[in-house]
């Protein structure tokens, strides 16, 4: 399947306490430095489930950016029409673990994502409809996913990122004239905010350890989380979505959930964001 990818690529910085994590102190730990961001991160996993990904990102101009983008390359994730910004500093997220991988906190600075405007997906909306399905994250502006609900033609998948990015994805379907699009992925939290949000066919929220809710076809679907033993959670709700992307929007609720908890097992099952393989 052919499948556009649309958001932020980063620096992932993960520190892990080595017991449980006292809050205004330093604690010992292990500190992992690796090639993060939502899209990428759905990109990556993607491309290793089999598919055939594009990834639209503006990478940034420090030391940084390049690297990233000739490691998507590596990977096989076609990165032609993705931008490294001439000037500008690169994206990071910061993470802190509990010594469970369980996330105590985390800063994102996604300031390289601002220039993906409208205009700027007005260059490439042949690259995004000649795809089969489309996933966008809510690193962009409300305006800029808002012109993504209007102009994108094929099936969108778009996942709310973090709470204090969720609401402009409703903003953008408020600024939007079709106000409708095919799949929402956001967790118990983000589901909050998104509460008035009524555009989507498909809302899949992660319950963390809980499992899956999947709201569709005026019914409530709960599926239970895998049994697997956490290591790290950051990049769980990334291979979550990647795997319901992979079983496609003809798939039943039922097959989109299983193969989005698989993958989130394999996830959490992993020391990196990404697992090795599937």
């Amino acid at each position: 399947m052919k499948i556009c990818v649309i958001g932020g690529a980063n620096v992932d910085i993960t520190a892990t306490s080595a017991k449980a994590f006292r809050v205004g102190d330093s604690n010992p730990g292990s500190v992992v430095v690796s090639w993060g961001g939502v899209a990428r991160n759905i990109a990556h996993n993607l491309t290793l489930l089999g598919d055939q990904v594009e990834l639209l990102t503006i990478f940034g101009g420090g030391l940084f950016g390049p690297v990233i983008a000739a490691s998507c390359r590596e990977l096989g994730i076609g990165i032609s029409h993705s931008e490294i910004a001439e000037e500008g500093t690169n994206s990071f997220f910061v993470s802190i673990n509990n010594a469970d991988g369980e996330l105590v906190g985390g800063v994102a600075d996604m300031n390289a994502t601002e220039g993906m405007t409208p205009e700027w997906f007005s260059k490439r909306l042949d690259v995004i409809n000649a795809a089969d399905v489309v996933v966008a994250d809510a690193n962009s502006s409300a305006e800029a996913l808002a012109w993504l609900i209007d102009h994108c033609q094929k099936p969108l998948y778009l996942d709310a990122v973090s709470v204090a990015k969720a609401g402009r994805i409703r903003e953008a379907v408020e600024l939007s004239e079709r106000k409708a699009f095919f799949a929402l992925k956001c967790n118990a939290l983000e589901n909050e905010e998104l509460a008035s949000v009524e555009g989507c066919q498909r809302r899949y929220v992660s319950v963390g350890a809980e499992g899956l809710k999947v709201s569709a076809e005026n019914r409530l679907y709960e599926f239970p989380a895998l049994p697997c033993t956490v290591r790290n959670v950051t990049g769980a709700g990334d291979a979550l979505l990647a795997g319901i992307v992979h079983a496609g929007p003809s798939a039943s609720i039922e097959e989109s959930a299983r193969w989005g908890l698989e993958c989130a097992r394999r996830a959490v099952e992993s020391p990196h964001a990404v697992p090795s393989s599937y």
